[in-house]
C-alpha cells in the first residue's frame, strides 16, 4: 500500500533536523551540513551531483532506499530556496540547478502563488497556497498509487505530524551536537501519535530509525 514518508531524514544527537539562519550561503542553516555528512558521502549523493563515485554500503542502500516507489514530493518553501515573502521575480528555480535530483511533481507548500515551473529530468515545480492537506491530496492524485515523500525541511514535517498525516518517518541520527536550530520533535509524543519503532539499521556515518504508524492508512 502506497505510503506517506519521510525517508533518509538528517537529524543531530540533540535532536536538530537544521542549523539556524538558514540563508544563500547556508541552505542547511549555520552547522547543518554536519548533520548531512553520512548523505554527502554515498554514491547516491555524488551521482546524484556529477561528482566521481561514493561510497556503497549500507547509509547508501538507506539513502536509496527513500527513492523507492516514490511518486511525489511535498517539500517546504525553505526547502525550496532562502527567498522569503513575495516572489520578486521567477529567477529563482531551487537549489539543484537544471535538472533536480526528484524527477517526479514536486508540491511546494508557500503563501504566496507562482506558475509551475518544469525542468529537466521529469521535475515539475507546483507552488500550493491552500496549505498541507490540500497539497498533500494533490500529490497523490499525481503520485498515481506511489508513495508521496515528505522531503522537509523540519517545518514542513511537523505540520504533517500535526495533522497527522504522515505513515512511515526514517531518521538518519548522525553522531554530531547543533547545539540550536529546528528541532524536528519539540513538543511531539511520537507514541501517543501511534509511531513505533519498527527497525534500527546501523550505517558507516549514521544510524537510521525507522518508525511506522502500524494502525495508518494512505
Amino acid at each position: 500500500m502506497a505510503k506517506v514518508k519521510v525517508a533518509a531524514f538528517s537529524v543531530s544527537a540533540d535532536g536538530f533536523g537544521a542549523g539556524p539562519r538558514q540563508d544563500l550561503q547556508n541552505p542547511l542553516g549555520i552547522g547543518g551540513p554536519e548533520i548531512f555528512e553520512w548523505f554527502f558521502k554515498t554514491d547516491v549523493f555524488t551521482t546524484m551531483h556529477g561528482q566521481s563515485a561514493g561510497l556503497k554500503g549500507i547509509d547508501n542502500d538507506m539513502a536509496l532506499r527513500g527513492f523507492e516507489n516514490v511518486g511525489c514530493w511535498i517539500l517546504g518553501r525553505n526547502m525550496f530556496g532562502p527567498i522569503r515573502g513575495p516572489w520578486k521575480d521567477e529567477s529563482w528555480k531551487g537549489w539543484w540547478g537544471t535538472n533536480p535530483p526528484y524527477h517526479v511533481p514536486v508540491f511546494v507548500l508557500t503563501h504566496h502563488a507562482r506558475a509551475p515551473i518544469t525542468m529537466e529530468g521529469g521535475t515539475t515545480f507546483y507552488f500550493v497556497t491552500e496549505g498541507p492537506e490540500a497539497a498533500l491530496k494533490k500529490a497523490k492524485e499525481a503520485a498515481k498509487g506511489k508513495d508521496v515523500r515528505i522531503g522537509g525541511g523540519v517545518s514542513t514535517i511537523r505540520q504533517y505530524l500535526t495533522t497527522g498525516l504522515i505513515d512511515e518517518i526514517h531518521l538518519a541520527l548522525s553522531p554530531v551536537i547543533l547545539g540550536e536550530g529546528e528541532n524536528l520533535f519539540a513538543g511531539f509524543n511520537l507514541r501517543a501519535l501511534g509511531f513505533k519503532q519498527t527497525e534500527i539499521v546501523k550505517g558507516e556515518n549514521a544510524t537510521h530509525v525507522i518508525l511506522q504508524r502500524p494502525n495508518s492508512h494512505f
